[in-house]
């Protein structure tokens, strides 16, 4: 080992809990949340300075996507050109954003949720009120700029944002722990808001919300619970109730169309597909037969996904069941969390527009100070050059006079004269007298021969009279809260006058959704299931005509009812239920579903071994013989269940169910183990137990033998079964008692 190396020994928990915080950290406040003074995660925010940089403005040409997406990730950003282009693609989405930053050119995705082309087909330049709101003033240093990840760079630490963006576009992140969700808001209404808080900064949570009346989704919809966003608006975190916006359009013969014009912010992307096949689902599984066509006609110009209904159907009455079991009532989850002061915070209403106006106050005071400097300066040089002017002649003679520049600036600036030709001695004693100071004198030397013309010396009188009420503007606005106030509230109103549109979504207490499903009349029907596990439901007249194929060709057939359910019980002691309405109805040559479509049954992992109706499960008993022979007989009722799946019985340590038969009138029962052994005796003999039982022991059995048929017999009904190549009659059996050895049938 080298001597200069040195081995540190350390905890590993305190290494993996340190590293973690630090990782944890990293994400939240460098990738995930968005600070909540401009409303920009570290990839927005990098991505729309480096397009200032590049000067991609919104009145240049558009430029390559991949372009901007490299610069930015060479620059400042080296987290892979995905998530900068995603961003990228994410600020042009006018579906996603209630206010887009950056102009895309091209195919950027749209609201079903289609991607954007790849980064090197599409063009994009920045919106103008990115340019005017967000980034206008960085030169004049307002915000502080901070080295990039390899220090080759500079960037901003934060953008100058005129507007509380944070509320107007909102924002949704996943960091460590925390996550982010806050709703996009109308660009108006917020800036109301702040020049209400401007005005009063004592103002109410609850008097702001008279100004910001709740969320303004891009996609429109209707907030239905207005009375809990107070709460939220006060706490930071809470649920909106969203739904869509719905028509109804009469056609022709008394049909009504229901047309969805608007749809839940949430459902945005592929959750439209998946609305459309919820419906679709509503049909198919027979919980309404009102629809006759669904379609998605939408476009460019909006959502349009038409509904066709029946001539007789409750238009009103479908649509409360579609905000009852689609996607079109849904929440949004409120969580508004943001960097505030370099931490992660909850933040209210009032506390997020209370950040924003200190942070306009903080950059206007920057500005302000910024620009009353260079004012001074051009105040300070343009006196110089007025009082040049007056004495032009006396400087032109110094100028000729002096032989280098050195020699003139100290003459301007001290009075020198050493070494300077003057005509005469009244120039002298005059040049000794000059006191200019350093910028006049070097603004005098540099001052051009065609700024002595009358109308130039005119301009520059004119122009120092401007800087001196620049100067008086600037302290006022300094010196008195008030006039800053005025200067950000009149900034405020012009973003307001040119970029604000109309509010898009309603704001109500919306009336809870009620619909009635119409009952469906019960019936009987046939359960068909075939060898592959196929089932289906047919009517009692075909199944009538069809009986002598339907029982050759089906492993189950039995009638149920049409409301009922069917229970599956398996090898594994575990009982299914499927609802009947959910197996499909048809003619006795349909395929029918796989019974694994319909219930939790594995047939990979489960083998069945009886099915039954649940409603003829309620008047019988069941008997369970397991291949360990334990026995018992069980109350149907235990296995009227709602779950879709439970314990039917309770199995030893590699056990598993041979047989459940329904006991009807069977009298004897007939064991046959694997070596051969047959034992009949009365099922009177059986225990009643419960369905958690394990049961009694119907035979005894050597180490290695087990149960593997089990046989029912009825009085006056001769059985037999092939055993070994040859008949065997049950009945001739000897009849002997439960737990006993039986006797071997030899072959």
């Amino acid at each position: 080992m080298n001597s200069n190396e040195r081995i540190i020994k350390t905890e590993y928990s305190e290494e993996m809990q340190k590293s973690f915080i630090d990782y944890a950290m990293s994400v939240i406040i460098a990738r995930a949340l968005p600070d909540v003074r401009d409303g920009l995660k570290p990839v927005q925010r990098r991505t729309l300075y480096d397009m200032h940089e590049l000067g991609i403005r919104y009145d240049k040409p558009y430029r390559k996507s991949a372009r901007i997406v490299g610069d930015t990730m060479g620059k400042y950003h080296p987290h892979g050109d995905s998530s900068i282009y995603e961003a990228l693609v994410n600020m042009t989405q006018d579906f996603k954003k209630g206010m887009p930053l950056v102009d895309g050119h091209g195919n950027f995705g749209n609201i079903e949720g289609d991607g954007a082309a790849a980064m090197r087909y599409t063009e994009a330049r920045l919106q103008k009120v990115t340019q005017e709101a967000f980034l206008a003033d960085l030169d004049k240093d307002v915000v502080d700029f901070i080295p990039n990840f390899d220090e080759t760079e500079k960037e901003p630490g934060v953008l100058p944002v005129k507007i509380p963006n944070i509320l107007v576009n909102g924002s949704d992140g996943i960091a460590v722990g925390m996550v982010t969700s806050i709703p996009p808001h109308n660009l108006c209404e917020v800036i109301d808001a702040t020049k209400a808080y401007l005005y009063d900064e004592n103002i109410s949570t609850r008097e702001l919300m008279r100004y910001i009346k709740g969320p303004d989704f891009p996609t429109g919809g209707i907030v239905i619970n207005q009375d809990e966003l107070l709460e939220i608006y006060e706490t930071g975190s809470g649920k909106i109730k969203l739904r869509g916006k719905v028509e109804y359009e009469k056609q022709k013969g008394g049909k009504t169309n229901v047309v969805i014009t608007e749809i839940p912010y949430p459902m945005i992307g592929a959750n439209i597909s998946k609305f459309l096949t919820d419906v679709a689902a509503l049909a198919e599984q027979k919980k309404t037969a009102d629809i006759v066509d669904i379609s998605n006609q939408s476009s460019k110009e909006g959502i349009r996904i038409v509904i066709e209904l029946r001539k007789d159907a409750d238009a009103e009455n479908f649509v409360n069941m579609l905000y009852k079991k689609t996607r079109l009532e849904d929440t949004f989850g409120v969580n508004m969390l943001a960097i505030h002061e370099g931490r992660p915070e909850t933040m209210s209403l009032r506390e997020i527009i209370k950040a924003n106006v200190d942070f306009q106050f903080e950059i206007a005071t920057r500005k302000y100070t910024n620009l009353l400097a260079r004012e001074l300066e051009k105040k300070e040089i343009q006196e110089g050059l007025i009082k040049a002017c007056n004495v032009i002649d006396l400087i032109i003679e110094i100028l000729r006079g002096s032989k280098d520049r050195a020699m003139a600036k100290a003459c301007l600036v001290e009075g020198k004269i050493d070494g300077i030709r003057f005509r005469s001695k009244e120039s002298k004693i005059m040049a000794t007298q000059l006191m200019f100071s350093e910028k006049q004198a070097n603004a005098i030397l540099e001052m051009r021969l065609y700024k002595l013309i009358g109308l130039e010396i005119e301009a520059l009188i004119a122009e120092h009279e401007e800087t001196l009420a620049n100067i008086y503007r600037y302290e006022d606005i300094l010196d008195r809260r008030d006039s800053m106030a005025q200067v950000i509230i009149s900034e405020l109103d012009g973003f307001k006058k040119e970029y604000g549109r109309p509010r898009r979504t309603v704001i109500e207490n919306g009336v809870e959704a009620v619909y009635k499903e119409k009952e469906i009349e019960e019936t009987d029907v046939y359960f068909l299931m075939d060898r592959f596990g196929y089932a289906k439901t047919i009517d009692v007249q075909t199944y009538e005509r069809n009986k002598e194929v339907a029982e050759t060709e089906f492993k189950y057939s039995f009638v149920c009812k049409n409301v009922g359910k069917v229970c599956l019980f398996t090898d594994t002691g575990v009982m299914h239920t499927i609802k009947v309405m959910d197996l499909p109805a048809g003619k006795l040559r349909d395929k029918g579903t796989p019974i694994d479509n319909v219930s939790n049954f594995n047939s990979k992992e489960e083998n069945i071994v009886c099915i039954a109706s649940q409603s003829d499960l309620n008047l019988r008993q069941l008997i369970f013989v397991t291949k360990q022979s334990m026995m018992k007989v069980v109350d149907g009722g235990e296995f009227d269940v709602r779950s879709r799946s439970v314990a039917a019985t309770k199995l030893g340590d590699g056990d598993a169910v041979v047989s459940v038969q329904p006991l009807i009138d069977q009298k004897n029962i007939v064991l046959r183990t694997k070596e051969g052994f047959f034992l009949r005796f009365p099922l009177e003999q059986i225990p009643e137990k419960k369905k958690t039982a394990v049961g009694v022991r119907g035979m005894k059995l050597s180490p290695k033998d087990e149960v593997e048929e089990v046989y029912y017999l009825r009085n006056g009904v001769e059985v037999t079964v092939e055993h070994k190549g040859k008949t065997l009659s049950l009945n001739g059996i000897k009849l002997g008692s439960r737990d006993s050895k039986g006797i071997k049938v030899r072959g």
